[in-house]
């Protein structure tokens, strides 16, 4: 009998990062963000990086950047029944919070930092508002 297999296993990177690539991008329409800001999320430093990723459907991402999708899809995923209003979900992230979390400054500063940890908090603290983990 095989070992059960893990749905996140280095195998199924190639199978994963193309959906993940796409649902990040319309992610990204809604909540409007520049391609900079795309890039900060992503943990990418080259703007050609983000550009081929997006012009090639067979591009298998690394484990990191399949890690902050994740956050960022727990974050939209948080904001719809806390906010069913979808326009002010999509619009939560950029305005400014008086959490001290966030200090007055937006969920989206927040995430801008460029540390995978930072939008682990921000899909954390919605998912806690969400009654449980998201």
């Amino acid at each position: 009998m095989a070992p059960p297999t893990h749905p996140a296993t280095p195998l199924d990177r190639k199978a994963l990062s193309g959906p993940a690539l796409r649902t990040f991008c319309r992610i990204a329409a809604l909540w409007r963000l520049s391609e900079d800001e795309q890039r900060t999320l992503l943990g990418l430093t080259s703007r050609s990086t983000l550009r081929e990723w997006k012009r090639n459907p067979d591009m298998v991402l690394p484990k990191d950047t399949l890690e902050r999708i994740s956050c960022i899809l727990g974050v939209y995923k948080a904001l719809q029944p806390l906010l069913p209003d979808e326009k002010a979900a999509d619009a939560w992230v950029r305005r400014p919070n008086s959490a001290a979390l966030f200090a007055g400054h937006s969920a989206l500063d927040k995430m801008l930092s460029g540390k995978i940890a930072d939008l682990f908090i921000v899909r954390q603290y919605l998912g806690t508002h969400h009654g449980g983990w998201v």
